[in-house]
């Protein structure tokens, strides 16, 4: 079993993720643009490697950008234009990374940007788009599964095996550690550490929140400012924590893992919360009209064909789907 991870553990910043200094990542970013340049020659390329070379956190920075780069120049052009076509499509892909980085952190608004869907999907070690699911097999034979719109980095060295988890949701379904002795497994929120036991778990984050549901084996979750001890759930148990509390164990619903399948599993749920879990595996607006936001639907949906989904919904209520465009659909009363 793994070694359990004391309150202090529980509640300090993970190494990996440290925050650099925006002045770091402002050099890191004039260094690239300078290596792009059609000028550039051996001297640059000498200087710039001995400025990384002088501070970890250089390197990092570097690495994290050209990370950044790569992935930008795998995204379908018209994935995201206003990243990637900000003058009218006039600017190349290596010309936004650096206008994204130099301007950002100019601005002082490198946090804001950090802290976008798409930064964190674009800079992640592993993620989705939306409506995407992956599955991703790591180095101690645990396995990923990645629900629509997540962003994660994995974080294996001698002590700890840990996965970061920026935005969305992952099924984890953990390995034996083949290390002696055995790292700890944890997944990293933005409110805490969790844990696991040897287990098959999820784990949500939201804005405020994360959830995690437990399927096989148990979890502990620590929140990171928690006063109280951490809280245990077991096999069918669920719990939402912030930065500083974990509610009280509840039963976890059976579909609660229904995404993992493709379905989306609705129980006397409200059409409003529905379509804002619907929303999740679909580009654009997803809107509910008040009058209809308190009817009650059941039923399974599919989550690859939203618009089937939204299809069975008029089957099923006296409701009607408005189509304004693709991308912006309002679900009202039928008249």
């Amino acid at each position: 079993m793994d070694k359990p991870l004391s309150p202090a553990m529980a509640g300090r910043p993970e190494s990996g993720q440290a925050t650099i200094d925006p002045a770091i990542v402002q050099r890191a970013a004039q260094w690239m643009a300078r290596l792009w340049a059609d000028d550039a020659g051996e001297a640059d390329r000498a200087a710039c490697k001995q400025w990384r070379a002088a501070h970890p956190d250089n390197e990092r920075a570097w690495r994290r950008l050209q990370a950044f780069d790569s992935k930008l120049n795998n995204v379908p052009q018209h994935a995201a234009p206003a990243l990637l076509e900000p003058a009218k499509g006039k600017l190349s892909r290596r010309r936004a990374i650096q206008l994204l980085a130099v301007g950002a952190v100019a601005a002082g608004a490198l946090p804001i940007v950090r802290d976008s869907g798409a930064w964190q999907r674009l800079s992640a070690d592993y993620s989705t788009g939306v409506g995407q699911l992956r599955e991703i097999t790591l180095a101690d034979g645990t396995r990923l599964l990645l629900n629509t719109a997540s962003a994660v980095d994995v974080r294996f060295d001698h002590a700890r095996r840990e996965v970061v988890l920026h935005a969305g949701e992952i099924l984890i379904t953990t390995s034996s550690d083949p290390a002696t002795p055995a790292r700890p497994f944890t997944v990293r929120s933005r409110q805490g550490i969790v844990l696991a036991l040897g287990t098959r778990f999820t784990v949500r984050q939201e804005d405020d929140v994360s959830r995690v549901a437990v399927f096989q084996g148990a979890v502990e979750i620590w929140p990171t400012h928690a006063q109280e001890p951490p809280l245990r759930l077991d096999a069918g148990q669920y719990s939402v924590f912030s930065d500083s509390h974990a509610r009280p164990a509840s039963a976890a619903s059976a579909s609660g893992s229904a995404w993992t399948q493709g379905l989306l599993v609705a129980e006397n749920m409200r059409i409003e919360d529905f379509l804002h879990e619907l929303g999740r595996y679909r580009m654009g607006l997803l809107r509910c009209a008040p009058e209809v936001a308190n009817l009650l639907v059941t039923g399974v949906f599919p989550l690859s064909d939203t618009d089937r989904a939204l299809a069975n919904l008029k089957l099923a209520l006296p409701v009607e789907v408005t189509y304004r465009t693709r991308y912006w659909v309002t679900v009202q009363a039928r008249l």
